[in-house]
């Protein structure tokens, strides 16, 4: 037994002195590069459908512009109907003025501080002409 003692404590002796060096395995190959070298994906496929990418990218590129173009819209539409309710309220404003202005009240009063005309009391008088 004492043999086989010795013998581990060699053992081990040489491991704590020189360990093992582990050798590392060969990295996996990735996902894109087993798709472009070896799956269903070659470079001759992947430049036979650059066309059709491109395609697609220029159909996301002209969905992008057509979004903002749209947005660009509804700004100028909230705008303009903020706009056109202003003036309809000034217009609203404006004809009330007016009404009360063009009262019979109102002009009669104006009339008489302005031309220092009056109404007249007695009623119009016919004129009848006789024609021979």
């Amino acid at each position: 037994m004492t043999n086989r003692l010795k013998t581990e404590i060699e053992e081990e002796l040489l491991e704590v002195e020189e360990p093992k060096v582990r050798e590392k395995a060969p990295a996996a190959p990735s996902f894109f590069t087993n798709l472009f070298l070896k799956g269903a994906i070659s470079k001759e496929a992947a430049t036979e459908a650059l066309p059709f990418v491109i395609f697609l990218a220029f159909l996301g590129m002209m969905y992008i512009g057509n979004r903002h173009t749209a947005e660009n819209n509804i700004r100028k539409i909230d705008k303009l109907s903020k706009e056109v309710k202003e003036l309809s309220w000034d217009f609203k404003t404006l004809k009330a003025d007016l009404m009360f202005r063009s009262k019979e009240s109102e002009v009669m009063k104006r009339v008489d501080t302005l031309l220092g005309l009056k109404v007249s009391i007695e009623p119009p008088i016919k004129l009848t002409v006789n024609q021979p």
